[in-house]
């Protein structure tokens, strides 16, 4: 989010300078699972999020993890969680999200015209795995009402043994599956180090290993960090998870909370052609450089906390059944990060309270999908041409 808003305000002709508190690109962007897919970028509040049980979430296996502590922070988040996990108000975020999923590609071609490389490529397939009819009626139900929200959703309904002759790897369990015919994926790592390489050309200046401590406004933003105060025309706090010790200063209301997914890299004797999602299971193995990336958990824990090895063991528990094939105790690149949710699901694009300072984050499990159409929409509302598509992501609501 930080560097696409640095990109499209360079577009502009501002001045731009990016401090980075460890490299660029090691935040949640990262390890992820590289998907670029505005079909699945809905708020992350759900009714069926209730069914999992509040007595799941304290379980060593669940796919989504709550300490036995909770902080207050943690406790609002999932106070307000649980208040819009409501039919009513996931249609609403889901119409609010959709004409901002549907610049998504539009956004990332721009940066790829300006000269950055590895961008997304179409699943070719990408397939969605149910194990039984009434877990494929519910991802039915969910891709039409994205259909319904404004956006293209186009995909086929194959029997189990029709997705398996494409994914001949996954387990005869699975009795259907969903064909994507127009979502995509990238290795965000090539791609984010080209994005900030050809930053770096365009002559913004990015300084790697600045913490910003604080944020303030005298006669115009300044912002502390560890090695001095910086002053600016304006400020874009794009922080990821770690904007939750910023967020009452900055007044904004909806609390941003860590969402920590697990990754890890394995090598099948057999590729899959595409990405595989079992959304029952809640893990995702992408094909990434001769290697298959197996991503999953939703651990709701302090964005610096170290990797909890039973969280990636859950993963991997998961994981084995459904590619039985695999040998997953050769892994590497094991990987935690942190997502930036919102107790609403929706993101935090625009000005906050303080004059002059910006805030972007808070797209949960879509940020490397909404990144670059979100910082376009920053970039134009801090160059004075605001879209009414930002309005339902006021950091302030």
């Amino acid at each position: 989010m930080g560097l696409s808003t640095a990109w499209f305000l360079r577009q502009k002709g501002a001045e731009v300078t990016v401090l980075e508190r460890k490299e660029v690109g090691s935040g949640a962007s990262w390890g992820n699972a590289g998907w670029v897919s505005p079909a699945f970028s809905v708020p992350l509040a759900e009714p069926a999020a209730l069914k999992l049980g509040v007595s799941t979430f304290f379980s060593r296996t669940s796919p989504v993890s709550v300490p036995l502590r909770a902080d207050v922070n943690l406790l609002q988040f999932l106070a307000g969680f649980v208040r819009n996990c409501r039919a009513d108000v996931w249609e609403a975020g889901l119409r609010a999200l959709s004409p901002l999923n549907v610049q998504a590609l539009a956004a990332y071609r721009e940066i790829e015209r300006g000269g950055v490389m590895h961008g997304p490529a179409r699943m070719d397939p990408g397939l969605i795995f149910a194990p039984d009819t009434q877990r494929l009626a519910s991802l039915e139900h969910e891709l039409a009402a994205v259909r319904g929200s404004g956006q293209e959703v186009d995909f086929d309904v194959l029997s189990g043994d029709e997705a398996r002759k494409l994914a001949p790897m996954v387990a005869a369990g699975m009795k259907a599956a969903v064909r994507l015919n127009d979502q995509y994926y990238l290795d965000p790592r090539p791609f984010i180090q080209s994005l900030a390489a050809r930053l770096s050309d365009l002559g913004v200046v990015i300084e790697e290993g600045v913490s910003v401590l604080d944020v303030d406004s005298e006669a115009s933003p300044v912002v502390r960090t560890d090695d001095g105060p910086r002053s600016a025309d304006a400020v874009v706090m794009a922080n990821g998870a770690w904007l939750a010790g910023f967020r009452k200063k900055l007044g904004v209301r909806q609390v941003v909370q860590a969402g920590r997914g697990y990754s890890f890299s394995v090598k099948p004797a057999t590729m899959p052609d595409g990405p595989l999602y079992f959304p029952s299971h809640r893990v995702v193995a992408t094909p990434m450089d001769g290697s298959l990336r197996v991503s999953g958990m939703m651990e709701f824990r302090h964005p610096d906390a170290p990797l909890d090895r039973r969280r990636l063991e859950a993963v991997v528990r998961t994981i084995q059944p459904l590619l039985p094939s695999i040998d997953f105790s050769q892994r590497s690149e094991e990987w935690v990060g942190s997502r930036p949710c919102t107790a609403d699901g929706l993101p935090l694009i625009g000005q906050s309270k303080i004059p002059g300072v910006y805030v972007a984050g808070g797209y949960g499990m879509w940020g490397l999908t909404l990144g670059p159409a979100g910082g376009r929409l920053l970039a134009d509302q801090m160059t004075g041409a605001p879209d009414p598509v930002a309005a339902p992501f006021n950091p302030l609501r």
